[in-house]
């Protein structure tokens, strides 16, 4: 108890706790609005007429309401674990036992570098655990009632162990890495600690579609045929580097569907999911109604893709998130040897560097970081427009919007949003919003 009457007298701890539920109960009150506009829309609105029947719409109300009180509920779930957590000074406890465990195997305790290492290992198994039950009620109850789910549960498993092993082969040695340019970087270890963040993303952004999601998807090349004739032909159209073509299969996992563009200078690779290609689609059984697109439609999907490529979003985005992340280590390197920050934590009598980058970026930062985060959302926003407009360019625009259409139905998305709702959340704008501004005059 004395403990946490020191913790509150700091202040420090009880204004980022504050700052968390402000920033909740906000969260809670946009949920809130976009609730009650899904309450009161129990009619099919005139707006959506023409766009989906009846039924489908009352499906998508009722999916976007259960996932939208589940969100709620494990926001609060969220916010009463990290409150009790940092109250009871559980880092400095976790600190601890990574100390006792190098003790244990006889390994050199005084090392910071090893036991930071340690200590992620086991931040991210409580965080984990502690996640788990609400992973198994998102796949297994929300997605399985709606048909969405076609994970097995020794498949869930598997697959979220491997996640945990895979994340940790890479995250170690980049932690380590990290602390050690902190320890011995002088006064420009932040410019180090930069330069190493952009190498460790572009090293990622070429293994990841390589090497690591073959782990977990397969990947085969799409077969010759009428599609693929027509997508080489889409490509070199805009002079598009089209490297290989591939067709993940993401139904042995959901229902969902996606498609994507990757790699580097003339290494570039387009994945179709088979649940986007109405060719490939397996259904589920039961299930009537064949979902997927036709041919045109995956030509307009990707015309939006190539639109992102053309106007360099990924580039873009690449950058505004490297300014992020040197804004946040700026911060860091101001707060690095601020006693009193790491004593609300509990660390009395120690500064682990590992501890003050997740006091700093994930605590002390957290309302410069939550606007980040929304301005991120408003250039979203504007790219995904600018995407659609290029489909449109390419004459792909009628298509563009019959697949919209399709894949709001096939993944039973809920078509109107309260504006600050949707203006918060959404990089992504709402069907009806895209509809309009593919419709409008250049």
């Amino acid at each position: 108890m004395s403990n946490l009457v020191k913790l509150i007298e700091d202040n420090i701890l009880y204004e980022i706790l504050a700052l968390i539920w402000l920033l909740f109960l906000w969260e809670l009150y946009l949920s809130y609005r976009q609730r009650a506009l899904m309450m009161h829309l129990v009619e099919l609105p005139s707006s959506v007429k023409g766009l989906m029947t009846k039924d489908v719409y009352e499906k998508a109300r009722i999916y976007s309401l259960d996932k939208l009180n589940f969100s709620n509920f494990k926001d609060i779930y969220s916010k009463l674990f990290t409150t009790c957590f940092l109250l009871a000074s559980c880092y400095r406890h976790v600190w601890q036992r990574s100390i006792d465990l190098t003790k244990y195997f006889g390994l050199n305790y005084e090392n910071e570098i090893l036991l930071s290492g340690v200590c992620m290992v086991l931040i991210n198994i409580i965080y984990e655990t502690i996640d788990l039950p609400l992973k198994i009620y998102d796949t297994f109850v929300i997605e399985q009632k709606h048909g969405f789910n076609k994970e097995m549960p020794l498949f869930f498993v598997k697959d979220k162990l491997l996640k945990f092993i895979v994340l940790h082969v890479i995250a170690i040695p980049s932690l380590c890495t990290m602390i050690w340019i902190v320890k011995n970087g002088g006064d420009y270890f932040f410019l180090y600690l930069w330069i190493f963040s952009i190498f460790i993303t572009l090293v990622m952004m070429i293994l990841h579609p390589e090497f690591i999601a073959p782990l977990f998807d397969k990947y085969t090349p799409l077969p010759d045929g009428d599609l693929r004739t027509k997508i080489e032909a889409l490509a070199t159209s805009v002079n598009f580097p089209l490297y290989k073509l591939f067709i993940v299969e993401g139904s042995k996992r959901s229902s969902h569907s996606n498609a994507y563009l990757y790699g580097f200078h003339k290494h570039k690779r387009i994945v179709l999911f088979d649940t986007l290609v109405k060719e490939y689609y397996k259904p589920a059984e039961g299930e009537t109604e064949m979902k997927g697109c036709e041919t045109n439609e995956i030509l307009a999907v990707l015309g939006h893709e190539l639109g992102h490529w053309k106007h360099s979003h990924t580039l873009k985005g690449f950058m505004f998130a490297q300014v992020s992340f040197l804004i946040n280590i700026l911060l860091y390197a101001k707060l690095l040897n601020h006693k009193p920050m790491y004593e609300a934590f509990g660390f009395w009598d120690s500064q682990p560097t590992f501890i003050g980058l997740i006091i700093v970026t994930m605590y002390i930062l957290i309302l410069p970081n939550t606007v980040i985060q929304f301005v991120f959302v408003i250039i979203g926003r504007k790219f995904e427009f600018e995407a659609d407009r290029f489909a449109k360019i390419l004459g792909h625009g009628s298509a563009l919007k019959t697949a919209l259409i399709k894949l709001q139905k096939d993944n039973l998305g809920y078509p109107l949003y309260d504006k600050l709702y949707s203006g918060w959340h959404h990089t992504h704008p709402p069907l009806l919003e895209r509809l309009e501004a593919i419709d409008k005059e250049d």
